[in-house]
């Protein structure tokens, strides 16, 4: 029964009553409140040895977030210091690059040039300096890394035409296996794709089966490995998005490889649901160090020499310092620029303030074509 106090002494009232405030206004009469007792809370050590004993372990995040890739790379350090032979899977490199992540991992080949030919820049462009801590752990102490994600070129396709619409050289990528039958997976999606209205059903359907292959592919290619590592721990990193409530990656490399697994998301940015996750962690925010900018805007198609300048950021280094739109940037400091991603490398350590040296390319309207080198402080 509710109750009413009225000069210290309680009242019975009707449901109808207590749905009222003193003004009238109606208020909820079902408010229910997840309670949460701090003395269950655990640290990354307790949560690492109760998960020590899993063959895979998925661990989310938010792409952006420092402090989740800082976890992840506690997850591997701390599977490994209790004697675990670990594989990462990594949903940031795809399949095709695999020879060039084993390349890197085994010392063959240089930072820079194993983002080159992974082609990172242009295919994840997240700041590859997020990964870098696990990339480099991996590389030390020669942690096999699985590049998980289908070539992005297929999945392009298959938002086109869908999969049906493949030709037989495209459909032999695909995965064998592909689950429709999560209501709840359609549903989480459909939210998601909700967000960005499309004009028609098909649309849709071609979204959700893009979905598909990424999460089928990846847990197939995890699945793959799992079968033929029998003695490795897997601890698969992938947006959140994959992993939350185990119906992305989780759910499809169970139904290949029928093995123990957990799974833990940062709770800091969702609502506490104990069926999100089987741990849900809540680490400190933990900013990445400023990167410096040239402050410039670039033509993404290759030309014969360098990559055009066509607009500046507000607060542009670059313009400040004498480069026009059009310029075409050709060096910068050391490094010889023909792609994007030469520019990402040659400032992936610099911080704003320092002074770097940018060799252009101008084409006047009339004369012959000019290099100019300009000194740029980056911002």
């Amino acid at each position: 029964m509710a109750l009413a106090f009225v000069l210290g002494a309680p009242l019975a009232v009707s449901p109808a009553a207590a749905a009222e405030t003193v003004a009238g206004a109606a208020v909820p009469a079902d408010t229910p409140t997840r309670v949460l007792d701090p003395r269950t809370l655990t640290n990354m050590e307790q949560l690492l040895d109760a998960i020590a004993d899993r063959r895979v372990v998925f661990v989310g995040e938010s792409h952006d977030r420092y402090e989740d890739h800082l976890n992840q790379l506690k997850v591997i350090q701390g599977l490994q210091a209790r004697g675990k032979e670990v594989a990462i899977g990594m949903e940031f490199f795809q399949q095709p690059y695999q020879s060039v992540v084993d390349a890197y991992i085994n010392g063959a080949i240089d930072e820079a040039a194993f983002l080159r030919q992974t082609e990172y820049f242009d295919r994840w462009r997240y700041d590859y300096r997020l990964y870098r801590p696990i990339l480099q752990f991996a590389r030390e102490h020669q942690i096999p890394v699985i590049a998980l994600n289908l070539d992005s070129a297929l999945t392009k396709r298959v938002g086109e035409v869908g999969i049906d619409g493949l030709d037989p050289q495209e459909r032999s990528r695909v995965p064998t296996e592909i689950d429709r039958s999560d209501t709840a997976y359609q549903e989480r999606v459909k939210a998601v794709f909700d967000q960005h209205p499309m004009p028609d059903k098909k649309s849709f359907e071609r979204f959700i089966e893009v979905q598909l292959l990424w999460d089928e592919g990846m847990a197939e290619r995890a699945a793959r490995y799992l079968q033929e590592h029998p003695n490795r721990t897997l601890v698969v990193l992938a947006g959140a998005g994959h992993l939350e409530y185990g119906q992305g990656i989780p759910k499809r490399l169970l139904r290949r490889q029928p093995v123990s697994a957990v799974s833990l998301l940062n709770a800091n940015q969702r609502e506490l649901d104990p069926a999100a996750a089987d741990y849900l962690l809540f680490p400190r925010p933990v900013d990445l160090p400023q990167s410096g900018m040239l402050g410039v805007m670039l033509n993404p198609e290759v030309g014969d020499q360098g990559v055009e300048i066509q607009g500046f950021s507000e607060d542009s280094g670059a313009k400040a310092a004498g480069v026009k739109e059009g310029d075409r940037i050709v060096r910068v400091g050391e490094q010889p620029v023909s792609t994007y991603a030469d520019i990402r490398i040659a400032l992936i350590d610099a911080l704003p303030g320092r002074r770097v040296p940018v060799e252009v390319l101008r084409k006047p309207l009339i004369g012959a074509d000019e290099m100019l080198i300009f000194d740029v402080e980056l911002r």
